[in-house]
């Protein structure tokens, strides 16, 4: 008789069991065993007070080294809920020497050979030692890590509680750039005394340098505001050829979020705590928070440490670009190796009788950071070049290029002023203003494809004030032509006087009175400015249809304005509006869906001049 083990069926039970044997056993070893693409790790919960351990980072060429540090004890909760911070003090000559050095954010910490987290925090005072906050690795490997589609420029937000200085929480979140940097977490009195500081103290994430290549300190002093409140500290450095091993970084190698490169280059650099797979792991804390975010992210070379009693730092040469920064956030920057991301093409020529200077560059495209990076780049092209001269006039042109979309036409004229600034200036504001306009819209995305403006030099101030206007008939009929007379006064000249042919309208009602507003450009632009920022367009094209119909400031204006009511609805503007439709809105109370105006245009002219317009004069006519 046939054994039920040895029949077809009993083999295929024993088949069964050898493959579920199999599987626990498989399973059990991919539980106990570290994982073979990351680093080996020491959780927070076995961080004990008085482990030593060491960090690594480069203080000067591409020599990772190591320094000691022991653990005064963690902080737990401290910037967040489940947010702790490993106390540390650094042991060494060298950092004893310099104490933390901007750009040491991210240097990996090891206590008995495995990765513990990220030096990421330094004392906002002056103290005898050198103490600095880590951030756990386990905070940093929870980064998202899927290729989430980031719109391009679009934050998103980390929001996150700290303690204050009265005990009490508050709120701040990661999509205000320069928040998460200038954020202050205060030390508790027992923490403060174990670490031998005299009256309590406060970490802040330390500073990250900012490398600017091809701008003149001028330009660095005219926006240091702007970049001191994203916890930057700017730094000399510039960029070197890419080699071929730009893309061999380990943990304690430097890299860098390029935001502007070219002929002009501005990087921030901060260090590689680990590299898992493709992904790499830097900071320990947020550059900008700007959550998924994709900017190019290319290999730092550290020349030297630049020791201060201040703010030490490491100076640092921005090499090859070797994949794309992804994640911004709270606790690290996560980039990605491979390709890196389309930036926007950057072409700007200055001109002056004594010849032309021209400038290519890209920047990352962001609604924060780009018109910013505009003006910092129009001002230090216009201003940092052999051709150029204060007391000048300049007239700009250029376009701006978007997907899908007609391209915003770049056209004025700036007159220098008597003020304690750079003429440059006005020009640079005046573009970033536009750039914060298109980028701040609420209706899409804007994909710009290419900037190029052009700036023509005047050497001398060319601006005329409107003195007066008048009419030499102070009646006319409806149809009947007008001429207006304005008087201008260029600036230390004789006046002129400049004819302004209008026309009545023919249906001007006889009897009633007309005014002609004689204006400069801004009056009139205010007016439109008003509704783009309520939100009354109904879209980007239209958006950019009004920056185009935008007046020069290098223009006279006479407009014609009747006494009847103007309703102005979302987009359409309603001339001799009727009393009902009026109290209908009225009684709805929309505000930012409506605006009453007192008088409604019947015309407007406009005279091209070779000066920039101030000013304004108006002028009565009665209709017979």
């Amino acid at each position: 008789m046939k054994s039920s083990l040895t029949s077809p069926g009993g083999r295929f039970f024993l088949l069964l069991q050898r493959f579920a044997l199999l599987a626990v056993v498989l399973s059990l070893a991919a539980v106990s065993l570290p994982a073979a693409d990351g680093p080996e790790i020491l959780p927070l919960d076995q961080v004990k007070p008085g482990m030593t351990g060491y960090a690594r980072t480069i203080f000067a060429g591409d020599q990772i080294e190591n320094f000691d540090l022991v653990v005064i004890g963690v902080l737990p909760n401290l910037i967040g809920p489940k947010q702790s911070i490993i106390l540390v003090q650094l042991k060494g000559p060298k950092v004893e020497h310099t104490g933390v050095v901007a750009g040491m954010s991210g240097s990996p910490v090891y206590i008995n050979g495995k990765l513990v987290g990220a030096v990421s925090l330094k004392f906002g005072m002056f103290v005898k030692e050198p103490l600095a906050g880590v951030t756990p690795i386990e905070n940093m490997l929870s980064l998202p890590t899927q290729d989430a589609p980031a719109r391009a420029g679009t934050a998103v937000a980390d929001s996150y509680s700290l303690p204050s200085e009265g005990g009490s929480s508050q709120t701040a979140s990661a999509t205000n750039p320069g928040a998460t940097q200038s954020l202050r977490f205060p030390l508790p009195a027992e923490w403060a005394r174990a670490a031998g500081i005299a009256g309590g103290g406060f970490l802040e994430p330390i500073d990250t340098p900012l490398v600017f290549s091809g701008f003149a300190p001028a330009t660095v002093r005219q926006y240091y505001a702007d970049w001191a409140q994203y916890g930057m500290v700017a730094t000399p450095g510039g960029t070197t050829d890419a080699q071929p091993d730009d893309a061999n970084i380990s943990p304690g190698d430097m890299v860098g979020m390029v935001l502007v490169q070219g002929d002009l280059s501005l990087n921030a650099a901060c260090t590689v705590t680990a590299v898992v797979q493709d992904r790499v792991y830097v900071c320990g804390h947020p550059f900008l928070g700007l959550g998924t975010t994709k900017m190019p992210m290319a290999r730092g070379r550290v020349l030297t440490t630049l020791a201060s009693d201040f703010d030490s730092t490491k100076i640092v040469n921005m090499g090859g670009v070797i994949g794309t920064i992804t994640q911004d956030r709270l606790t690290a920057v996560m980039g990605k190796m491979g390709p890196s991301p389309a930036m926007i093409p950057v072409d700007l020529s200055f001109t002056t009788p004594n010849g032309e200077k021209k400038y290519s560059m890209e920047m990352i495209s962001d609604p924060k950071l780009t018109p910013l990076l505009v003006g910092l780049v129009s001002f230090n092209g216009l201003t940092q070049n052999i051709t150029y001269g204060e007391g000048t006039t300049l007239r700009l042109s250029g376009s701006i290029e978007i997907q899908g979309h007609s391209a915003v036409t770049l056209n004025d004229m700036y007159a220098p002023t008597d003020q304690f600034v750079p003429d440059g200036a006005f020009v640079a504001a005046s573009v970033q203003s536009i750039f914060t306009r298109i980028f701040s819209n609420p209706y899409e995305t804007p994909q710009i494809q290419r900037i190029s403006m052009r700036l023509d030099s005047v050497p001398e101030r060319r601006i005329a004030t409107v003195e007066s206007a008048w009419s030499e008939m102070s009646e006319a009929a409806p149809g009947e032509p007008v001429v207006i007379k304005v008087m201008l006064r260029p600036y230390r000249g004789a006046p002129f006087i400049r004819d302004v042919p209008i026309t009545i309208p023919a249906q001007a009602a006889r009897g009633t009175t007309l005014r002609v507003q004689v204006s400069d450009s801004d009056s009139l632009n205010r007016l439109a400015n008003l509704f783009t920022s309520q939100g009354r367009l109904g879209g980007l094209e239209q958006l950019i249809t009004l920056l185009n119909r935008e007046r020069h400031n290098n223009s006279l204006y006479v407009t014609l304005m009747k006494p009847t009511p103007t309703l102005m609805v979302d987009d359409k503007e309603l001339p001799n509006a009727p009393l009902s439709e009026i109290n209908v809105m009225d009684q709805r109370r929309l505000p930012g869906n409506s605006v009453l105006l007192r008088e409604s245009s019947a015309g407007e002219w406009s005279v091209p001049m070779d000066e920039v317009i101030a000013g304004s004069a108006s002028v009565l006519i009665k209709i017979k």
